[in-house]
């Protein structure tokens, strides 16, 4: 600690303390669980709604296949954003983040049912 015209300065303030690694991780799988519950369910919809068009004898259109791909896609991608934007931060930055990705995909997962009804994916 060094005095220099009344200003105190310490290097330890300036130094930040990591969380460790393994708390992170668990962290990360606890939320993954919940993502990858969304993706189970984005499954059931293409293959149930792939079924349900079979079973009229037709097939979902191309619309409707690429709005199904989305909804599996979308919380994989969600997860890798928020991992990679909440890594090497504090505990609660880090389950914030993936909280608000979690909470993003149910969203945009419930627009969607709502918005795209199977009529409208079904040729």
């Amino acid at each position: 600690m060094s005095v220099a015209g009344g200003n105190v300065s310490d290097d330890t303030t300036a130094t930040r303390r990591r969380p460790p690694r393994w708390a992170l991780l668990s962290i990360a799988i606890f939320f993954g669980l919940f993502y990858a519950y969304d993706v189970w369910e984005a499954v059931g919809n293409l293959v149930g709604l792939n079924l349900q068009a079979q079973s009229l004898a037709t097939e979902l259109s191309g619309f409707g296949w690429a709005v199904l791909i989305f909804g599996v896609l979308l919380p994989v991608l969600v997860y890798a954003l928020a991992y990679w934007l909440g890594r090497n931060r504090a505990f609660g930055v880090q389950g914030l983040t993936l909280l608000v990705g979690l909470c993003a995909v149910a969203a945009v997962s419930l627009d969607i049912a709502a918005v795209f009804s199977l009529g409208r994916l079904i040729v």
